[in-house]
């Protein structure tokens, strides 16, 4: 017997210094058990004896009671008796959880021990009596389904042929259910992340940013965030998640990418060179200037620094209809001897010359005077002059910017063909 003791104390001495326990509970309510059994014999000839097996079956009721049943087999030393238990249990646990979970049970059952003729059955009426079981244990678990057991009872039969016994049960004990893999209290069954230790009011799931949004339905389970936004953070409240915000710290629009286009040119101020004034894409979100001022932006001038037309690519546009004009021989005002005055068809001709200059708002004219040889030179010279000059009188009266006429006074040193033709205004172009 003594030697019992000491492998019962020795074995309980490593399930004290194992590292984890569990004991049943709801999410793993059943536990079976398989070991070997030591019993002791307390009658007339003491006997004891180590068999094999010693099963248990318990189910977790709640409030840390068990119920269940066991059986054991066993044969006594020095003897022919085959020994077996059979009972219906109540445990209880003493602790909930710990390093070491001690229990306690009793029930009521079957013992049987002999060697008589009547030994035909495992729990013959002859050789079997009623049993009151009382006893205590501990149970360690060795990993998330097995545990280590070590149990004494006492069994009371006083019946006919039957004695009381001591038996030390030690072994294993395997428990399984509907399981907690990740130990958070909630059952595997109910677990929606059964790997990941979480939270009751989440079904299990863990809110790692605490944002009140489980990390099973949160889009940024690492950064705290609003129901809207599927938890993720929107730090500018332009309704566009930061991590699909490509300004995530200036409130913009959904089709700039979360940026503000202060201008609305329909380019984000982050590439806009000119975020405050309507631009173009082409010219980084500014407007394309036009540096000459004829209207033709530079990009499309190919005169950019000399004003001039559309019709022209921005070049100053040749007045081919003026330079027509000119070179008409028809195109002169001719005047009386020693005269200065316009006639009608000098101021038809004057007329139809504004026409053109208006056309060609750059194009300046020189209005040059001849005279004939009539006279002193001097005379002819100063004439001359006073027919250029009543000329460019007559256009500024007309509304022809005087800054774009100019005079030459040629006197009698370029006549034609006759004096009366000699005495006569021409025009030329001036210098622009």
């Amino acid at each position: 017997m003594k030697k019992y003791i000491t492998l019962a104390l020795a074995i309980s001495a490593w399930i004290f210094n194992s590292n984890t326990l569990t004991a049943q509970n709801a999410q793993n309510p059943w536990a079976i058990g398989i070991g070997a059994n030591i019993v002791s014999i307390d009658d007339n000839n003491d006997g004891s004896g180590t068999g094999v097996p010693a099963l248990s079956l318990t189910r977790y009721l709640g409030g840390n009671f068990s119920i269940g049943a066991q059986y054991s087999a066993n044969s006594i030393d020095g003897s022919a008796e085959e020994y077996y238990t059979i009972d219906g249990i109540i445990k209880y646990n003493i602790v909930k959880e710990g390093k070491v979970i001690p229990y306690l049970f009793a029930g009521y059952g079957l013992s049987r021990f002999g060697n008589g003729p009547d030994e035909d059955a495992m729990f013959p009426s002859k050789e079997s009596a009623r049993t009151t079981v009382g006893g205590a244990g501990i149970n360690v678990r060795l990993s998330d389904k097995w545990a280590a057991n070590l149990s004494t009872s006492m069994r009371n039969a006083s019946e006919k042929n039957s004695s009381n016994q001591l038996q030390h049960v030690i072994g294993l004990t395997y428990v399984f259910g509907t399981g907690d893999a990740d130990g958070d209290g909630v059952s595997d069954k109910k677990d929606v992340c059964p790997d990941v230790p979480g939270l009751k009011e989440f079904e299990g799931c863990p809110d790692t940013d605490g944002d009140g949004i489980p990390d099973n339905k949160d889009a940024c389970p690492e950064e705290a965030g609003t129901a809207e936004m599927n938890g993720c953070p929107d730090t500018d409240g332009d309704g566009i998640a930061d991590g699909d915000d490509s300004c995530p710290e200036a409130a913009g629009s959904a089709e700039m990418g979360g940026c503000p286009d202060s201008d609305g040119d329909t380019i984000a101020d982050k590439d806009d060179e000119c975020p405050t004034v309507a631009g173009e894409a082409g010219n980084n979100g500014c407007p394309w200037p036009d540096t000459d001022g004829d209207g033709v932006l530079d990009k499309d001038d190919l005169c950019p620094d000399e004003a001039g037309v559309a019709e022209n690519g921005g070049c100053v546009a040749e007045p081919t209809k003026l330079i027509d004009f000119i070179a008409n021989s028809e195109s002169k005002i001719y005047f009386g001897s020693s005269s200065i005055n316009i006639g009608d068809s000098g101021k038809e001709l004057i007329n139809n010359l504004k026409a053109l200059l208006d056309e060609y708002p750059d194009v300046n004219i020189i209005v040059q005077g001849h005279a004939s040889d009539d006279g002193s030179a001097d005379f002819n010279m100063k004439i001359s002059q006073k027919r250029a000059d009543g000329v460019k009188a007559a256009l500024e009266s007309a509304g022809v910017d005087g800054s774009r006429i100019s005079t030459e006074a040629y006197g009698e040193t370029k006549p034609l063909s006759d004096r009366k033709s000699s005495r006569r205004v021409e025009f030329d172009r001036g210098v622009n």
